[in-house]
């Protein structure tokens, strides 16, 4: 196309990224706001999340297939038509029950417009391009939804009212409406690809990764060994999975080919975006709610989200100008080195750190998570394709699971950690306050000289510095906790990077070691 026509496609790719990255991100981001609007705690309330994400871990494996067998144009039409209903409805909610229902509704509605976004961006670039310009930029507006909800947030909610987030998201679901309409894609050929025994495997698979969503998403709430569910919850996916896999490892035309998906190359792909999945959770569970726990409200955190998603497109540019597939390890150990510097500059937070001091490091994070993000899918997608075009599906559904799961997994193994150390460092710093009783008693008697003005009663003076110098306490061992955390991000990353090295260096050496043929004269 030209740029006139150009430019309205990616246009609409852009909206289409948007309203799918803001529909999640404010999901996410305003938990305790969806549970103040419906009357339930935060407990509750984080069942909203687990809801919303359970069909996008697994329904993208059936995208492809109903786009194929129902035609693109009816694909794209009932999908986008289907995501304006659900935000209008969303208008509507009164109770727990009813939004927990929406929100499922809303991630089956929102499902397509990743695949809409893609198609989109990628129709009216010529073929070099597709790969090096239109994948970077729609992964990037995709992975930074939950940031610029962040951002958007505070002034959208202002005193409370959470009604103005679902204008937003039916807002912008109407114009991706008007978008989808105006401007037709391409039509591809249509073919009858759906069989019966593919509803039984994807009904086996959806259960299995929706348990594990569930299961990761409530599990350092409940906390795990304290919740029995959990465990039957768990076991139940594993028996799922293992039934699915026995059927399609028995099928003529499989829904996936799960033998070239475990295939040395294709399992080390997908071990790779694991792992920057598990490592970029750094950024969307540590610092924002380590600022939390300290007190900081949402408007002080914006700044800080603004050089996130700026850092982010940086990146794409980066990317766009730089990228080829001789240079994707090199491009995917930067990244790695960059997250792992990033992660220990945070390891050294304390009390009095703010936001920007953390500019630097969470610009390091962002940056290389589109430093490694693309190039990953970029070679996944090449060996799909020299294998035949029937492995792209089987190729988009592990790139789409092992973000959907690692995002959910990286989170909540993030905030066990999180957990699991605060109760450790509490105890700790509770011992030591014991055994130094007369620091202690100077600090209750500083916070009492403080309160004195404001607190005549002397019995409630005493009581309330005691509960100031617990809940100082408690933050500072919450503190400890997330660098512990993100220590252990640098560890994985460092980690990550030096593997990287190794087999880059054990194929030079290979293709070194082999004997060279001699080219006739």
């Amino acid at each position: 196309m030209s740029p006139l026509q150009a430019l309205p496609y990616m246009f609409a790719s852009v909206l289409l990224a948007i309203s799918q990255g803001l529909g999640q991100g404010f999901v996410t981001v305003n938990i305790p706001q969806f549970s103040g609007d419906l009357g339930v705690t935060t407990t509750q309330g984080t069942w909203l999340l687990a809801a919303y994400m359970i069909p996008r871990a697994s329904l993208p494996l059936m995208l492809i297939k109903i786009r194929t067998q129902f035609g693109l144009r009816r694909f794209a039409e009932i999908g986008i038509a289907a995501y304006v209903i659900v935000a209008f409805g969303a208008l509507w909610i009164t109770d727990l029950r009813s939004a927990v229902i929406m929100q499922f509704l809303s991630g089956v509605a929102a499902a397509p417009l990743a695949t809409l976004a893609f198609l989109y961006m990628l129709e009216p670039l010529a073929p070099q391009w597709k790969l090096k310009l239109g994948l970077p930029m729609v992964l990037a507006l995709l992975f930074s939804g939950t940031t610029i909800a962040r951002l958007i947030s505070p002034s959208l909610i202002g005193d409370g009212f959470i009604w103005n987030v679902h204008l937003v998201t039916l807002g912008l679901a109407m114009l991706s409406l008007a978008m989808v309409y105006l401007l037709p894609l391409r039509p591809v050929p249509h073919a009858k690809v759906i069989q019966p025994l593919d509803l039984v495997s994807f009904g086996l698979i959806a259960t299995g990764f929706g348990g594990m969503t569930v299961a990761f998403v409530m599990g350092p709430i409940h906390w795990w060994d304290d919740a029995v569910w959990i465990g039957w919850l768990l076991a139940g996916c594993v028996v799922c999975l293992i039934t699915a896999a026995l059927i399609e490892l028995h099928r003529e035309t499989p829904l996936l080919d799960l033998r070239w998906i475990a295939s040395p190359p294709i399992l080390h792909l997908t071990g790779t975006l694991m792992i920057f999945r598990l490592v970029l959770s750094e950024q969307t569970s540590g610092a924002p709610r380590m600022f939390q726990t300290m007190g900081l409200a949402p408007e002080q955190m914006t700044p800080l989200f603004a050089v996130i998603v700026l850092a982010t497109f940086v990146s794409v540019l980066a990317s766009v100008a730089y990228l080829t597939p001789k240079r994707v390890p090199a491009f995917q150990f930067v990244g790695l080195v960059m997250i792992a510097a990033g992660a220990w500059m945070d390891s050294q937070s304390s009390m009095l750190t703010r936001p920007e001091q953390m500019y630097i490091s969470q610009a390091l994070i962002a940056f290389a998570g589109m430093l490694c993000l693309p190039p990953a899918m970029m070679s996944g997608f090449m060996s799909a394709l020299a294998k035949g075009p029937s492995y792209i599906l089987s190729f988009v559904i592990v790139f789409l699971s092992t973000q959907s799961l690692g995002s959910v997994a990286g989170a909540g193994l993030f905030t066990t950690i999180i957990n699991h150390r605060q109760a450790a460092h509490l105890q700790q710093l509770k011992d030591q306050i014991l055994s130094s009783d007369p620091l202690a008693q100077a600090e209750i008697a500083r916070n009492v000289a403080a309160l004195l003005s404001q607190q005549p009663d002397a019995a409630a003076r005493a009581a309330q510095a005691a509960y100031q110098l617990s809940s100082s306490v408690s933050s500072q061992a919450y503190v400890m906790a997330y660098n512990d955390a993100y220590f252990t991000i640098f560890l994985i990353a460092t980690a990550a990077a030096s593997a990287l090295l190794l087999h880059v260096l054990r194929d030079w050496m290979a293709a070194r070691s082999q004997p060279q043929t001699e080219v006739p004269a």
